[in-house]
């Protein structure tokens, strides 16, 4: 009988072992989403486009190079390196490849071993009688045990397959925090230099303004020009210098923010004054929608349905039964002489079959719970891919509109100069008074700086274009697969 349930122990073993079922659940398929074939803002190319769709396996470029600033590259290298938004997300895909670890783990026996000495003494007055007294009874154990539960129903491979798609979003997570810090830090700069440039149209129109005040001075003086002239004068300089030191307030924020997103208390950063001469990268004619594959934010959405996925399959084995195999192997003896001898082994070994089989509906109510979360995600996934779409609509109209616009306001700026040069001249000759010439000013700088507003907001939809698609649209900017993400495939 002992060799008969030896062998049907070794038996039902060997044929959990071989067992392989397919797991419990749904085969995962990536949710349908709405992609036009093209860009409204775009015109369509006659070949080569098609329907946009994630790549979770694709690092971003260095795209900021478009714009050939040294300056900016050597910032946006210390963004990877030193922010602490980019650190923690590091950390957070660590974890996740750990558990991906963990969830592997599950397919392998657990096996345990340990020591046991125990001594014991009966009592010569134990209830029942007296008793003689026997010498104490030792016992020595050295057991190594053994426990596993074979993955029948597919819960182990479908919680590794739950805990894959999470790490791999956790990459696109941390791509998507380097995409947004670094053009944050690309729009930050650009709007610096903005501002440089806008000090510098204010330098030279208090310049200007100091030439007129005295010379409305000293015409005041010669009994040309009347007192309000020069109060006027000197209202306009002065309006000018507070513009200056409004600026000051703005670039010093901004250049406090450069600092914190390159991991540096802003006292230890100082950006040198250069005013914005650049002007945006050409964008391509055939800009096709698959260039939202690059965006990580949609294929964080993507491995997240994917994982809610897996979760309805984990749900589901709750209502199979759960099969354990365990064995135990060791020696024991009371004589420590005698404990590596053939007689002092003991074994035992034998599978457990455990069922639920009643829990008020708790297990439905799991899986339902499941198919819920699994809904949400595959609908914030397709909204995901929606806001994409109008987010790089809006930056090629703001790009293209902000272009038409520039060229106007070049054209109003040079009306604005011819304007203020015959008001000097009606002014100087004695046709017209100084307001004139003051209006004339005013327009004159007015239409200079909203010009160099004009040029910092197409830079800024610049970035906002690259960012949103992704990073870049040069394909001799795409890196190999990450791999961060063969390390958990």
């Amino acid at each position: 009988m002992r060799r008969g349930a030896g062998a049907l122990a070794a038996f039902a073993i060997g044929w959990m072992a071989g067992c392989n079922f397919a797991p419990v659940g749904p085969n995962y398929i990536r949710p349908d989403i709405p992609a036009p074939p093209a860009f409204r803002e775009v015109p369509p190319p006659a070949e080569g486009w098609k329907a946009g769709q994630p790549r979770d396996d694709a690092q971003r470029g260095n795209w900021w190079e478009i714009y050939g600033d040294p300056l900016l590259n050597s910032l946006e290298e210390q963004v990877a390196i030193n922010n602490q938004n980019v650190r923690a997300a590091a950390a957070n895909y660590r974890a996740a490849v750990q558990a991906v670890q963990v969830a592997r783990a599950g397919l392998y026996p657990v096996v345990s071993g340990g020591g046991a000495v125990t001594g014991a003494q009966q009592s010569a007055n134990r209830f029942g009688g007296t008793f003689v007294v026997s010498n104490p009874l030792y016992d020595i154990q050295l057991p190594i045990s053994a426990t596993w539960e074979p993955d029948v129903w597919g819960q182990i491979r479908k919680t590794i397959e739950q805990n894959v798609a999470n790490a791999q979003a956790t990459v696109a997570d941390l791509e998507n925090a380097l995409l947004s810090l670094r053009s944050q830090l690309a729009i930050l700069y650009f709007e610096v230099q903005g501002l440089d440039a806008q000090q510098q149209i204010l330098a030279s129109a208090v310049a200007a303004y100091e030439q007129a005040l005295q010379l409305t001075t000293n015409r005041f003086n010669q009994g040309v020009a009347s007192q309000v002239d020069v109060a006027q004068a000197q209202t306009q300089l002065e309006t000018a210098r507070a513009q200056q030191t409004e600026t000051q307030v703005l670039r010093a924020q901004y250049e406090h923010a450069i600092a914190v997103l390159i991991g540096k208390a802003p006292a230890e950063f100082r950006l040198e004054r250069h005013p914005l001469t650049l002007q945006p990268p050409p964008t391509p004619a055939g800009l096709p929608s698959e260039l939202l594959e690059r965006r990580p934010d949609i294929a964080a959405a993507e491995r997240r349905v994917a994982a809610a996925n897996a979760q309805i399959g984990i749900a589901e084995t709750a209502f199979y039964p759960t099969v354990t195999l365990a064995a135990t192997f060791g020696i024991e003896s009371s004589n420590i002489a005698k404990l590596f001898t053939w007689p002092s082994r003991f074994w035992s070994v034998g599978p457990t079959l455990a069922q639920t089989l009643w829990e008020a509906g708790r297990r439905r109510a799991v899986t339902e719970e499941a198919q819920a979360a699994y809904d949400a995600n595959a609908a914030a996934y397709r909204q995901t891919v929606l806001t994409a779409f109008q987010q790089v609509e809006d930056d090629l109209s703001t790009l293209r509109l902000l272009d038409i616009e520039s060229g106007e306001q070049g054209r109003a700026v040079e009306a604005a100069q011819r304007s203020l040069n015959l008001a000097n001249i009606r002014y100087t000759g004695g046709i017209t008074t100084y307001l004139e010439v003051i209006t004339a000013q005013n327009a004159l700088l007015s239409s200079q700086q909203i010009a160099e507003q004009l040029l910092t907001r197409r830079m800024v939809a610049s970035v906002s274009l690259v960012r949103d698609i992704g990073g870049g649209w040069n394909a001799a900017l795409d890196l190999p697969a990450a791999e961060a993400i063969q390390a958990v495939r």
